[in-house]
């Protein structure tokens, strides 16, 4: 059972983690061994220990203890759960809290390419993509339109970091997803069968509605960063380049606006 703890304190060495504002030392928090990360918000922490990550703490706003956040509580186990009203938890944080609730999780251990690609037939794979809020969109447009997974190359933000997984709702933990572990990823989804589609504006393009791409048995949608879009060199090695048609006068969409409309009209088969 969760030990519920006051506090007023701000040197308590296990709130630690509630008052780093770097992402990347959360990640390597327990370097060499996998890192944590902060869940906010009931449900976010709820699809967390519904998806298996193991709680090594809380922080929850007085009134939420026998609130929105007891349920939660009781599933958190044998850890502390530190407690204070909204003016002491914003010192701590450095914010105040919206919704009342906070939990430091350890890292699980990620699943390799091979065995997403070996189970999967429709992926987004996103290239050098470092907003935060762009990642838990672009991963949650794709849980929502029945995408499989979702790989990232290794300069793409981390869909753990806080933004993504609040922006996410949380289905950064309903997804299966992972990192190619270098550049050089469309001959690794070419040797498990998957057509690639490059989403990006270019002279030799094919519309996101043409029945040929609905099609395809084995598809990866690739999508690109916020101002370059995709490299020359992934378009050019692409089986097709799609775009999105859009009313005159307007060229583009942001990668998660983008990445909603392409989810939606590949999943019409």
């Amino acid at each position: 059972m969760s030990r519920i703890i006051e506090t007023d304190r701000l040197d308590i060495p296990e709130l630690i983690p509630y008052t780093i504002t770097s992402e990347i030392q959360l990640k390597r928090y327990f370097e060499p061994e996998l890192g944590i990360f902060i869940a906010e918000s009931p449900k976010v922490i709820r699809l967390a220990l519904d998806a298996g990550y193991e709680p090594l703490s809380a922080l929850v706003e007085r009134k939420y203890i026998t609130g929105q956040a007891s349920d939660i509580i009781e599933r958190l186990g044998d850890i502390n759960v530190y407690t204070a009203d909204s003016e002491v938890l914003t010192k701590i944080t450095g914010f105040r809290l919206t919704q009342g609730i906070l939990c430091a999780m350890r890292r699980k251990p990620l699943l390799t390419v091979e065995e997403i690609l070996r189970k999967t037939e429709r992926i987004a794979v996103l290239e050098d993509v470092m907003n935060q809020t762009n990642v838990g969109a672009v991963i949650r447009s794709a849980t929502a339109m029945k995408i499989q997974a979702v790989i990232l190359t290794p300069a793409s933000s981390d869909p753990l970091y806080r933004r993504s997984v609040r922006v996410s709702m949380g289905t950064v933990f309903k997804m299966p997803w992972t990192y190619f572990e270098s550049e050089n990823y469309i001959d690794v989804l070419r040797k498990y069968g998957f057509t690639t589609l490059a989403m990006a504006l270019h002279d030799n393009t094919v519309d996101i509605d043409n029945p040929v791409l609905k099609s395809l048995k084995k598809t990866a949608v690739i999508l690109g960063t916020e101002g370059e879009g995709l490299k020359q060199s992934t378009i050019d090695s692409c089986d097709f380049t799609v775009k999105i048609p859009m009313a005159e006068g307007v060229d583009s969409l942001n990668v998660a606006s983008a990445s909603a409309v392409a989810f939606w009209e590949l999943s019409k088969k």
